[in-house]
């Protein structure tokens, strides 16, 4: 699993973190994407690495700024460890 996380500015409530959202399930295949506005940023686990510049591209064209994306090995914690 692969771990994206890409900086964003201008959420500004609970419906930017969702509108953002959807723009990136729209386009890519994901297992689980949230944002945040208090960190200014959204997170996407997938399967696949993902095409920076398209992921920049779909949140500017949902009408808020991207910023840096940064991609890491993402391993998912066990219930009991």
């Amino acid at each position: 699993m692969i771990k994206t996380t890409i900086g964003v500015d201008g959420m500004m409530c609970g419906m930017c973190e969702t509108h953002i959202n959807e723009a990136v399930r729209r386009n890519f295949k994901v297992k689980k994407v949230t944002s945040s506005r208090s960190k200014c940023e959204t997170v996407i686990l997938s399967e696949e690495p993902l095409d920076a510049g398209k992921l920049k591209q779909v949140i500017t064209d949902t009408g808020y700024e991207a910023g840096e994306v940064k991609e890491e090995a993402y391993k998912k914690k066990g219930l009991f460890r």
